[in-house]
């Protein structure tokens, strides 16, 4: 095996490095068209790279094609895992943190070249802003490119001066002894592809229906570009070929200016409509860095040499991201899984289609398909395109004029056919709206649901029937149709659900609703009536709506709704649909969530504190009340008890008076003026003789 090691594996540049090398055999690239293979290697004898790295969080993903992770530790510990590499790859296009770290690791692999047993190979994967500032090679010829053999008199962006001291000082290495130490510096021009990088920002904002994609300045810079995988393949040529030119310049062969590139993202994307930002507002956009806007205003005329001349590269996008925009959304769509959700679900009338619906939408973020909306969506839409004839534009080439012509013409037509139907569209017309809204950016992007619709089975080969203008890869075929009808796979549902519920069921449960749910609505007694009549004529042969996505191996589920209030009919859905297929929670977002919960706990804690010390205050207040009642309850007892002793005594008191205190006291008295020595006996004797009943 040829150990490579490659810094940050698992960010943007890192994971593509590491997918296109780590599934390579050694010298793959050396093969050049036209050579016959002899025979099949035996895979015992085909050398493989070995791919190891660091990861920019201990708790990051490590990719399937990195066989090691190389954990946080010291730079003599770094050092020494390095020396056991045969090639160090080092990114600095993204942090620029490794920069310091890549020129420290180059010199340091330099200093030990003398103990080197086998040729070490160092590459820097730089950034074409260590050409920023280069002017013309002729000023009379500013569309000149410039190239490889012009990389001396580059001039880089004020903010790049770190960058290109790295690479001078790689480039220097590499010249002290050859045979041990090899050293390239790859200047990469703006990365795309494989989920994007710093056009990421243009691709989620058109994805999720931005009407105006942002142009930074008048736009007119030339953006050097190149695929994210066609970076990798050049690294992967310098590994197997090492060629003697030691700068090289990774660029596809586009020269699209920034509105270019913005417009084919836009078209292609979304709504194909764009605004010009003045470059003051441009970092007020959240998703766009200090670092990503300096690379959005570079403009420069440049050239691949090497790679286009000496290296053997199976091209992910030569010709540019415009030229292969589709490619890319349909590489962006599947690396993110940002695949559309497409669902039908059908059912008799107030079977609870259109809230179950609300709520899938809700959660999957998908756009609700109910008849109402698209026959408004479309009409608004036709008045819109009317309405540009007045709005002043930059560039009006008749286009204008002529949209605007037809969207009056389908109107005057729409009226009509209103007139005529009794307030009604023709089927026609739903049709073709409803097949306009399916087809348009935003239900392609996100996906949908269609709400009780189609309802029969000729509605539903006209609505996804395939046009004559249709992509093969876009059509399929009922292979239980004699003619093989094709059908738009762009707009068919992968999922159809019907919601069952018997007549008796239904009629109870609008019989329940309240009378203000009920007025101006289909679901009076006389209208539901109708209207479950007519489902059930179109749902009982065997042609029906659902018959139709049977034969097309689109088998519906049914669900029954009777006893359900709705979270079971809900959550069976999402077990069919899985897991959200769209952009979670961006950081801005979590951050946003998480200071609304922090702000809400601070809120709760606060309103629970004060309910506290109210619910104190108020235990004290009634205490207190409750101990004044308390005290005066006692008192009055008190009282009472003292007059009720006193009204008790009252007779005693004056039988006393009357008939023993006088005797008593004059006992007393006498016994103070003789002191006998027994006072009690004396006293006793005094009121034996001197008791007046004795008298």
């Amino acid at each position: 095996m040829v150990r490579v090691f490659i810094n940050h594996v698992d960010s943007y540049t890192g994971r593509a490095l590491s997918k296109v090398v780590g599934k390579a055999v050694v010298g793959s690239t050396l093969q050049r068209e036209g050579e016959e293979e002899e025979g099949e290697e035996d895979p015992s004898t085909v050398d493989t790279y070995e791919v190891m790295g660091t990861l920019t969080k201990p708790d990051a993903t490590k990719p399937d094609t990195v066989t090691q992770i190389i954990p946080e530790c010291g730079r003599d510990e770094l050092l020494a895992t390095l020396l056991d590499c045969d090639i160090i790859v080092y990114h600095m296009t993204e942090n620029t943190a490794q920069v310091e770290e890549a020129g420290w690791v180059a010199q340091a692999l330099h200093d030990r070249l003398s103990g080197f047993i086998a040729q070490k190979v160092f590459i820097c994967v730089s950034s074409v802003m260590t050409w920023a500032r280069s002017k013309p090679l002729d000023p009379d010829e500013p569309d000149v490119p410039l190239m490889e053999e012009d990389y001396r008199r580059r001039k880089h962006h004020p903010n790049y001066h770190d960058h290109i001291a790295v690479e001078k000082l790689v480039t220097k290495l590499g010249k002290t002894d050859k045979t041990k130490f090899s050293s390239y510096v790859v200047a990469a021009g703006l990365t795309y592809g494989e989920g994007e990088g710093i056009f990421h920002h243009l691709f989620k904002a058109a994805w999720q229906g931005d009407l105006l994609l942002p142009v930074f300045g008048e736009g007119e810079n030339v953006l050097p570009t190149i695929h994210v995988l066609d970076l990798a393949a050049i690294i992967l040529n310098l590994a197997d070929n090492r060629p003697k030119g030691r700068y090289i310049l990774a660029l596809d062969e586009s020269h699209s200016t920034l509105a270019e590139l913005v417009s084919a993202i836009s078209s292609n994307l979304g709504t194909g409509r764009t605004k010009r930002v003045p470059k003051e507002e441009a970092l007020l956009y959240r998703d766009v860095s200090q670092l990503e806007f300096d690379q959005l205003q570079v403009n420069l005329q440049m050239e691949a040499g090497v790679a286009k001349e000496n290296m053997r590269i199976e091209w992910k996008s030569e010709a540019g991201l415009v030229e292969n925009i589709l490619s890319v959304i349909k590489e962006y769509k599947e690396t993110r899984g940002l695949l559309p959700v497409r669902a039908c679900i059908l059912g008799p009338p107030t079977s609870g289609k259109t809230l179950h619906i609300g709520q899938l939408c809700q959660h999957y973020k998908l756009h609700h398909i109910k008849i109402e909306t698209v026959i408004k969506e479309a009409i608004q839409e036709q008045e819109r395109l009317v309405a540009r004839v007045d709005e002043p534009t930059e560039e009006d080439d008749g286009e204008t004029d002529a949209l605007a012509q037809e969207a009056q013409e389908l109107l005057d037509l729409l009226k009509e056919d209103l007139e005529a139907n009794n307030g009604r569209y023709s089927e026609q017309y739903l049709l073709q709206f409803y097949k306009s809204k399916l087809l348009s950016m935003p239900c392609q992007n996100q996906g949908f649901i269609l709400d009780g619709f189609p309802k029969t089975y000729e509605q539903a080969k006209q609505l996804f029937f395939a046009e004559d203008n249709d992509d093969d890869d876009e059509v399929g075929l009922d292979e239980t149709f004699e003619t093989k009808a094709p059908y738009n796979k762009l707009i068919m549902p992968e999922m159809v659900v019907c919601l069952d519920a018997s007549d008796g069921f239904l009629k109870q449960r609008v019989m329940n609703l309240p009378q203000s749910e009920v007025e101006g609505t289909h679901n009076t007694e006389e209208g539901l009536t109708r209207r479950l009549k007519l489902y059930r004529e179109q749902n009982e042969d065997d042609v029906t709506v659902l018959n139709y996505f049977d034969e097309l191996e689109i088998h519906p589920v049914h669900i029954n709704v009777e006893g359900d209030s709705g979270p079971l009919t809900v959550g069976k859905v999402k077990e069919i649909l899985g897991e959200p297929r769209n952009y979670g929670p961006s950081p801005e977002e979590k951050a946003e969530a998480e200071k609304r919960r922090k702000e809400e706990e601070e809120a709760a804690e606060l309103i629970s504190r004060e309910e506290r010390n109210r619910q104190e205050e108020e235990e004290k207040f009634q205490r207190a009340r409750r101990e004044s009642e308390w005290a005066t309850q006692l008192a009055q007892v008190q009282a009472e008890e003292q007059e009720m002793l006193e009204a008790q005594s009252t007779p005693l008191r004056n039988y006393l008076m009357q008939h023993v205190m006088p005797t008593l006291t004059q006992g007393l008295i006498e016994v103070c003026k003789v002191k006998p020595e027994d006072a009690v006996d004396y006293l006793a004797e005094y009121l034996f003789k001197h008791n007046p009943q004795i008298d």
